[in-house]
């Protein structure tokens, strides 16, 4: 597979030298988020996670290759361009295309673990959706691709309760990161209790490494709640959430998560984006902590 996975120099040093880096996907710069929030978004995740010490790792794809590793200008690419979304499934097609694709959490983990990253950060991860069937890849992905992935919760599009019960389901861990309950990506609590808590980074390594020695072939998710002073209450969400559902009830497939996404934007004045900018800040914080802590 080497031919096909094209390490920056960063990268590629850190890795050699057993230092700590993290995966980041690039989806949200291309598809979830809007200029300019997606630059900085950007900016922001990649100075939270050098801040640690560790070496922010951006997947994409372009010239038929997994690029791994992304300077300033191979961002501004994918924050301009129009890349394709590229979930893992995509993959071939989007390397056999050649085209420059901008990666979600299914084809970062599964890139990241190819090349032995073991901790990857993202917004909200994503589930199922109420009302339609619509299950994301990002399930089956954490159940099948050994990986630390730190994140919000399912974003707050979906179901949580039925999100919670697939992961159960798929076998994938579920950790809450100074919480008891499952966090609802901008909504900092759904309500739902989980079984499992850490609260230092020096803990979350400690469960990632065990999962490593046992070989278990699945995503620990770690769920960090959305900063409290930028998080959206419960029932503004859940109102504006089914306010975007039935203005978009035709979009199918992919074009789902950012239509909602984009919409509930609208229906919030903007304090979603706030919102998502200020977690995405967050997980890749504690991502770095957590790979530093590995290392």
């Amino acid at each position: 597979m080497s031919d096909r996975v094209a390490l920056s120099d960063e990268i590629a040093g850190a890795l050699e030298g057993g230092g700590p880096a993290v995966a980041l996907e690039t989806s949200v710069l291309g598809q979830g988020l809007p200029e300019p929030w997606n630059r900085r978004a950007a900016e922001a995740m990649d100075a939270a996670v050098r801040s640690t010490g560790a070496v922010p790792a951006w997947t994409w794809t372009a010239e038929g290759r997994i690029r791994i590793g992304a300077t300033a200008d191979d961002l501004d690419r994918l924050m301009t361009r129009r890349p394709a979304k590229v979930a893992r499934r995509d993959l071939p097609a989007a390397l056999g295309a050649g085209g420059l694709g901008a990666t979600t959490v299914s084809a970062t983990l599964w890139a990241a673990y190819r090349t032995g990253i073991e901790v990857a950060a993202t917004g909200g991860i994503g589930g199922v959706h109420p009302g339609t069937g619509d299950v994301s890849a990002d399930l089956v992905e954490l159940a099948r691709t050994p990986a630390t992935l730190v994140c919000s919760g399912p974003k707050s599009i979906l179901d949580p309760v039925a999100t919670l019960e697939r992961l159960e389901e798929l076998g994938v861990g579920v950790l809450g990161y100074g919480t008891d309950r499952l966090p609802f990506f901008i909504v900092r609590d759904s309500g739902l209790p989980l079984d499992q808590r850490a609260d230092h980074p020096k803990e979350v390594a400690a469960a990632a490494s065990a999962r490593r020695d046992l070989e278990i072939a699945s995503t620990l998710v770690v769920c960090l709640p959305c900063p409290e002073e930028v998080a959206l209450p419960a029932d503004l969400v859940a109102e504006a959430a089914a306010r975007c559902r039935d203005r978009h009830r035709t979009v199918t497939g992919k074009a789902v998560t950012p239509a909602l996404l984009a919409c509930l934007a609208e229906e919030t004045g903007q304090a979603s984006l706030r919102a998502n900018l200020a977690l995405l800040e967050g997980n890749a914080l504690l991502a770095g902590e957590v790979a530093g802590a590995l290392t």
